[in-house]
């Protein structure tokens, strides 16, 4: 595995007339190297760096899958139930109908049709598969869904499976943990899925934040390579615990308890909040995060954004993608929307995207896109990947 932090190279190829440069020690903000020629990846296996051992692994992105509850939600169904209307929504966020939890769907069930679907593009059995990252803030289990998914997936021989928390975030950092895992642990095929139902945490009586959220699941499959394959290119990664103050969905319990300096046993059973949310402060810091940092995964990469073919960002409000898109000057039909139909379904909002894209036709093998995820910690990152 990768040292303390996360120390490993790669070698990047070429991608049409395209010149990239190799990632070489990879850490905590995917620095690159500069001379375009890498014949193998080096993994250091201490801290200090002491022991190595070379793997010829890349990784790609060969898999894609889908799935969304049955219920569909619309701005005019909310109307029904606070003060709002499809104009006032639709003008501030872009968002028309959203997907929603409700009768027989479950967000493990819905995590388990993507992985399927991933599965089946990328002619993969679920006996191959060796490890399964499931991002989500919203588990159905406080210990985590992960197994679940992998028992309901019927893999036999017992891979890893493990939950990763991080927000709107949690996709990306799924991407990258999937490809230190590949490189730096020999690991084949990993499935990263990104899931999420903030219908069950949000105040449907606070028009501020109930017509923002939906419900789905998205997955990937991301498959070891030759090196000279290799479809991650970049990436930059943050968090901010200042920030938590304005977006957070924190423990709850008995009041008196809490206002009382003295210990009391047996506890109060906990629950959390439903979710808080000061949407100015969040659109502020998102605009001001995500243009340096995809600009900084772009250097990492070796590319500027002339070369990018698609813009994959965090579903969670029209304007702040057309910010973005205009900081970075990337042309609005290369950016990837479909927030009218799902509104933010945070850790499945990049990968359910990507999806509709893919199947559609709109994202073809060896387009590369840049991708970043933005939201609650306060978390945010980006990476340059390739399709297929």
């Amino acid at each position: 595995m990768a040292n303390a932090s996360g120390l490993f190279s790669a070698t990047v190829p070429s991608l049409k007339s395209r010149t990239f440069q190799p990632c070489l020690g990879i850490n905590r903000s995917g620095s690159a190297s500069s001379d375009g020629i890498v014949t193998r990846i080096i993994c250091s296996g201490s801290v200090d760096g002491a022991r190595q051992r070379f793997i010829n692994n890349g990784c790609k992105l060969v898999g894609s899958g889908s799935a969304v509850p049955s219920l569909k939600i619309s701005n005019d169904d909310l109307s029904k139930i606070v003060e709002t209307n499809d104009e006032w929504i639709s003008v501030r966020t872009g968002i028309r109908n959203r997907r929603v939890i409700a009768g027989n769907d479950s967000l493990t069930g819905l995590a388990v049709e993507a992985a399927r679907k991933a599965l089946e593009m990328a002619q993969v059995h679920p006996d191959e598969v060796d490890l399964v990252l499931m991002c989500t803030s919203t588990p159905e289990d406080l210990f985590g869904s992960a197994p679940q998914i992998q028992k309901a997936l019927g893999c036999k021989n017992n891979p890893l499976a493990y939950d990763i928390t991080a927000a709107c975030s949690g996709f990306v950092l799924g991407l990258i943990s999937a490809a230190c895992h590949i490189r730096g642990g020999g690991f084949k095929n990993v499935l990263v899925i990104g899931a999420d139902a903030l219908s069950r945490y949000v105040d449907w009586t606070d028009r501020g934040t109930c017509i923002l959220f939906g419900d789905a699941a998205g997955a990937v499959l991301v498959q070891a390579c030759d090196s000279e394959e290799d479809g991650l290119f970049g990436f930059d990664v943050h968090s901010d615990g200042e920030g938590q103050r304005h977006l957070n969905a924190s423990i709850t319990g008995d009041e008196a308890e809490l206002d009382n300096s003295e210990p009391s046993f047996p506890p109060s059973p906990s629950s959390y909040s439903c979710i808080q949310m000061n949407g100015k402060e969040v659109f502020r810091f998102a605009c001001r995060v995500v243009p340096p940092s995809i600009e900084s995964s772009l250097k990492k990469a070796g590319l500027d954004s002339s070369q990018i073919d698609w813009l994959l960002l965090h579903q969670a409000n029209q304007r702040i993608l057309d910010s973005v898109a205009n900081r970075l000057n990337f042309p609005r039909e290369q950016v990837i929307s479909n927030l009218a139909n799902y509104g933010n379904t945070s850790a499945a909002s990049i990968p359910l995207a990507l999806d509709e894209a893919v199947r559609c036709g709109k994202v073809k093998s060896g387009h590369t896109i840049a991708a970043a995820g933005f939201g609650a910690g306060l978390t945010w990152g980006s990476v340059i990947i390739r399709w297929g």
